[in-house]
């Protein structure tokens, strides 16, 4: 049984930082990525930018990057979002991931029930929608830095169907985001960070992880999810959030193996509740059941979990009776300790 793909939407106004942390994932993740942009009205720019970073050969180029052209996204979903994704997956089978980065004016849910099209939904899952907000432009009243170049991309667009006023679309941006980076955080005050984190956590979904960064510099593996290699009994880890010295936050890295009997439904119900306690970025993992041959793959950023089963190689680690097998990377420590004691405790058999 082939895994699937992890697909990462990137979402966020005009100018707030979408291509920039594009380039950078694409530079030092070290992974085999394709890319879909959609920015209409800067026709090749973003194409141009993703391009001239390296990522891939040029020989690789045309499978690996795709330049969507024909409006914004979220209105020519069926059009052009379904057959690119099956093109980019025919050719490229053995992919790291896909990142989607949108046009300003998209609304992401079109595009996330459409990850659930029958025709792709078994060959990918939704690794997270990342949403940025321009930190200099809310400091100044607005979520978005250039409010003309904005409405030439929208009168530029013939296939735009929604005429949503930019705040109604800032909310739906950050209501559909499981993991929200304020941008250009170098140029503000951390008095004025905080109150921009306190008016966005007010709109955001419980949880949703908020992070502050500046050129797009990120640790990967929080935007991307966990690699397989990190599924391994670790001692507990800090590492950098990002890369501004005033602004630095740690992340703290921790892994849990154990035999122990797991019920699904209490453990899907468990994990996003633990996701608001300890401030969870990404856990990934297998839950092995009794009974089930195959165990169950659990991919969770911020409060949203994912889970589906699926065969893995023969080497891998495999409990008699069940158990589970994560890595949590979290503000807080503690989430993988709850989570044993909670099914040592009250879950039998």
């Amino acid at each position: 049984m082939p895994k699937r793909i992890p697909v990462t939407v990137i979402t966020g106004f005009l100018g707030a930082g979408k291509t920039t942390l594009l380039r950078h994932l694409l530079r030092h993740s070290g992974r085999k990525l394709a890319v879909m942009v959609n920015e209409f009205g800067s026709v090749g720019l973003d194409g141009d930018l993703i391009r001239s970073c390296g990522f891939c050969s040029d020989e690789e180029l045309e499978g690996r990057l795709v330049e969507l052209n024909n409006g914004c996204l979220c209105c020519t979903v069926q059009d052009d979002f379904l057959p690119t994704m099956e093109k980019i997956l025919s050719i490229n089978p053995l992919l790291d991931g896909i990142v989607v980065e949108t046009s300003g004016l998209a609304l992401p849910r079109p595009l996330i029930e459409a990850l659930h099209w029958p025709e792709i939904r078994t060959k990918i899952y939704l690794n997270g929608v990342v949403t940025l907000v321009d930190g200099e432009a809310l400091k100044k009243g607005s979520p978005v830095g250039d409010s003309s170049a904005l409405e030439r991309q929208r009168l530029q667009d013939p296939s735009l169907d929604h005429l949503t006023p930019v705040n109604e679309l800032f909310v739906d941006q950050l209501q559909a985001a499981d993991f929200i980076l304020i941008t250009r955080s170098d140029l503000l005050k951390t008095s004025e960070l905080e109150k921009i984190k306190s008016q966005i956590k007010s709109q955001a979904t419980v949880g949703v992880p908020i992070l502050s960064i500046s050129n797009g510099q990120v640790e990967p593996e929080l935007i991307l999810g966990l690699k397989s290699e990190n599924l391994r009994m670790v001692d507990t880890q800090h590492i950098s959030s990002d890369h501004t010295d005033h602004h630095h936050m740690e992340v703290i890295s921790s892994s849990l193996r154990t035999e122990v009997s797991i019920n699904k439904a209490l453990l899907e119900e468990l994990l996003p509740k633990l996701a608001v306690k300890y401030q969870i970025l990404r856990l990934k993992g297998r839950c092995w059941l009794p009974g089930k041959v195959l165990p169950l793959q659990l991919q969770m950023v911020g409060p949203r979990l994912n889970s589906w089963f699926e065969a893995v190689p023969e080497a891998t680690w495999r409990p008699i009776n069940g158990g589970l097998d994560i890595v949590v990377l979290s503000f807080k420590d503690g989430a993988t300790k709850e989570i044993k004691r909670f099914f040592e405790i009250n879950v039998k058999a």
